[in-house]
């Protein structure tokens, strides 16, 4: 059997031990390294040669963005694959541009982790469904800014006066992932609150009263 050697970069020690922990569940994964900060990550890279690197984008020192760069252009065919709580549209963007070939949210569940990192080994890109719909948003909506499909349903929610644990429970999605929604909804809409996102959606027909 192959071993998959995997590096934790993550600034939360007890984040990087529960990864660890759940890795270690498959007998292919090896953890050989956890890395503290964006520099750490980039100095233990060179040192350990892992196959995949499970990187934080909110890193101190040197940030997560900077440390992909750093890694692969020291190392170009590392596999790093960013695992974060959420992004903004313009972090997910830097990431994927600085080389990342994953990209997946923490609260992703166990088996979707195992089997993303076995098809980034594998030579494949991974990006979670949430990434995957904000850059496709990204795109379609350049020079006319609106909200996807997911963002309008949990508005929606909001709307009706909801919270995020309920709103979690219609949609079929996780709270960590409504939070991240109406992150760029906010962003989006230039407003701060829930009351003020929902106020100028429906001043400008983006869902309905």
């Amino acid at each position: 059997m192959t071993r998959i050697r995997v590096l934790v970069a993550d600034d939360h020690p007890v984040t990087r031990s529960g990864i660890a922990s759940v890795l270690s569940t498959q007998p292919d994964f090896e953890i050989v390294g956890e890395a503290a900060t964006g520099a750490d990550a980039v100095a233990e890279a060179a040192h350990l040669d892992p196959d995949i690197i499970l990187m934080d984008l909110r890193m101190p020192v040197l940030s997560g963005v900077s440390a992909i760069e750093a890694i692969l252009s020291a190392s170009p065919e590392t596999r790093i694959v960013v695992l974060t709580t959420y992004a903004t549209d313009a972090e997910i963007l830097r990431a994927i541009e600085a080389g990342a070939v994953g990209y997946l949210l923490k609260d992703v569940p166990h088996d979707e982790l195992f089997h993303a990192l076995r098809a980034v080994v594998r030579g494949e890109r991974y990006l979670a469904p949430f990434v995957t719909e904000r850059l496709i948003a990204r795109v379609q909506q350049r020079g006319r800014p609106g909200l996807t499909q997911r963002e309008a349903d949990v508005l929606r929610c909001v709307a009706g006066g909801s919270s995020n644990k309920a709103i979690a429970a219609t949609l079929g999605i996780t709270e960590p992932t409504v939070k991240a929604h109406l992150v760029h909804v906010f962003e989006k809409l230039n407003v701060e609150n829930r009351t003020a996102a929902v106020r100028v959606a429906l001043a400008r027909g983006l869902i309905e009263g």
